[in-house]
């Protein structure tokens, strides 16, 4: 797959990306696989992993200011 930004090739790496869920509130989570461009560094999340992301980030609290979550597959 092409990057749509630079036209680099995309490889699977595990990273940590924070997530905004409200007004204050932040979830970070831990060894996220993503899709990262080798030459731009643009991401993106396949849809699995996306729909895994939406799971995890529903059984959250909602009034929490930070919380750091480990992504399992």
């Amino acid at each position: 797959m092409k990057c749509h930004h630079c036209g680099g090739s995309f490889e699977q790496i595990t990273t940590d990306l924070p997530f905004k869920t409200g007004p204050h509130s932040i979830i970070i989570i831990k060894d996220l696989p993503v899709l990262q461009c080798g030459s731009c560094s643009e991401f993106l999340l396949e849809d699995p992993v996306m729909e895994k992301v939406e799971a995890i980030i529903a059984g959250t609290g909602k009034t929490v200011e930070v919380e750091i979550l480990r992504y399992a597959a």
